[in-house]
């Protein structure tokens, strides 16, 4: 296991992998304004020992990829869904096994509708449909508790310490309130991630995206197999979200997490990294 920076068409991206590059490889999404270390060390390894190449990395602007000055991003949200792409390609991986939290659950539906050559399979953990379609229009809103946290909760960007409490406390939001939270893992994370970023306030940028061109084709062309995982807890998509992604693409599964909220949380690792190991196969890979 080593980060290794990839460059390709003037991005750099910072990228780290873990486990036997000849098994299945599994392209790991994470959200908006979150760097790869959202998907936990130890996550990552119990895919690699389920005998999985796992890669993860950094989203433009977070992390140790390339950073832009804040409020003038210079790049779309279609720029991020080729920025996997660009990931695969350094790898020298022509299709993988994606797996998306959030936005990252967004960004791996366009990956499939834009490059459906490109992924084997999709599985999609606490998000919603990246594209516009019947059933979504009545979508329930985020909770009370979630909307008065972002509408009210102040941070001083300048300063480490306020990002962190800031960045804690919205990751106690986001765990949906049904199970104990850990506060101190939380913690240690979050500054883990903020002392590892070239530019820790640059992650702002994700909130101002233009979208860029948007994909052609619905999320019923989607034809590869899709797992939708969602807790029943989710504060920022409720279960709804889930169920209406479920059915808009074509024999998707949903696996309801009782009690969890919006991400991937301990407690449930062993149950996703189950069903992930399940959901991906180990057909021939061109590389």
């Amino acid at each position: 296991m080593a980060e290794r920076i990839i460059e390709a068409e003037g991005i750099r991206l910072c990228t780290e992998s873990f486990g036997d590059p000849s098994d299945p490889p599994v392209l790991l999404i994470m959200g908006t304004g979150a760097s790869m270390l959202w998907w936990e060390e130890g996550f990552c390894r119990m895919l690699a020992e389920g005998g999985r190449f796992v890669i993860r990395y950094d989203h433009r602007d977070t992390g140790r990829s390339v950073t832009y000055e804040p409020g003038r991003p210079g790049y779309t949200g279609a720029d991020l869904v080729a920025d996997a792409v660009r990931v695969l390609d350094a790898r020298g991986i022509a299709a993988a096994y994606v797996v998306g939290v959030s936005a990252g659950g967004a960004l791996a539906q366009l990956l499939a509708l834009d490059h459906a050559r490109r992924v084997l399979s999709l599985v999609l953990i606490s998000t919603s449909c990246a594209v516009p379609g019947d059933g979504d229009r009545d979508l329930p809103p985020p909770t009370e508790e979630f909307m008065r946290f972002v509408t009210t909760a102040q941070v001083d960007w300048s300063d480490a310490d306020s990002v962190i409490d800031h960045q804690v406390a919205y990751a106690r939001v986001l765990a949906g309130g049904r199970r104990p939270f850990d506060e101190t893992a939380a913690r240690g994370l979050v500054r883990r991630d903020v002392e590892r970023a070239d530019d820790f306030g640059a992650a702002r940028n994700h909130d101002c995206l233009p979208d860029g061109e948007p994909p052609r084709a619905s999320l019923s062309s989607i034809a590869v197999p899709t797992l939708v995982i969602h807790g029943t807890a989710d504060p920022m998509f409720p279960l709804r979200h889930g169920e209406v992604l479920a059915q808009q693409i074509p024999a998707a599964r949903l696996l309801a997490l009782a009690d969890a909220g919006h991400g991937i949380d301990r407690a449930d690792w062993p149950t996703i990294v189950a069903a992930v190991l399940d959901h991906t196969g180990t057909d021939d890979v061109t590389s």
